[in-house]
């Protein structure tokens, strides 16, 4: 009797593990195919943020803002006769 109860405790306690291991293994794979496709975001976010600072530096060109600052808001340099220094 003592032999019968022992080996149903055992193939009970193989029954439970090979359960924790198939869970584990489809929780492995759930969390692996998660991790890809943030990766991916990731890296298209990275694609944007370089194309984003490229923008801005064609945007902040000091040639640029010159022509924008005289053709939009007409300005200019001021004449020497129109500079006035300031002493304290």
């Amino acid at each position: 009797m003592t032999l019968r109860l022992v080996a149903a405790v055992l193939v009970a306690a193989c029954v439970v593990s090979a359960i924790g291991v198939v869970h584990a293994r489809h929780e492995h794979r759930q969390l692996y195919v998660d991790m890809t496709r943030l990766e991916r975001a990731r890296d298209e976010l990275n694609i944007e943020f370089g194309r984003l600072q490229l923008e801005q530096a064609t945007w902040a060109e000091s040639n640029r803002v010159d022509q924008v600052a005289r053709t939009r808001l007409g300005m200019k340099f001021p004449a020497a006769n129109e500079i006035v220094v300031v002493r304290p």
